[in-house]
């Protein structure tokens, strides 16, 4: 959690305000994509536990055109099964 707050103060930090919106939706659409995985897993990146189901597997570049700006992300690919973040499934 401490390395999102830092993040977050050099996003603040920088002086244009369209390229920080940008920035601050992809860093809060890469958060939830790994908190989503971690329950998915049971356990943290790189995290070892008893209670893991699954494991990462790399990532999967997905570009996301928003409001803000174009957004690269890395979506998390899971060793069985698969994961796609719900909001950016079409509607």
């Amino acid at each position: 959690m401490t390395d999102d707050r830092m993040a977050l103060r050099a996003l603040l930090e920088k002086g244009s305000h369209a390229d920080l919106l940008r920035e601050m939706v992809e860093l809060v659409a890469q958060r939830l994509m790994d908190f989503v995985v971690e329950s998915l897993c049971g356990a943290g990146h790189g995290e070892r536990s008893q209670e893991r189901i699954n494991h990462r597997n790399g990532y999967r570049d997905r570009r996301w055109e928003t409001r803000a700006g174009a957004v690269d992300l890395k979506i998390p690919k899971l060793r069985r099964g698969s994961y796609f973040p719900a909001f950016l499934e079409p509607r």
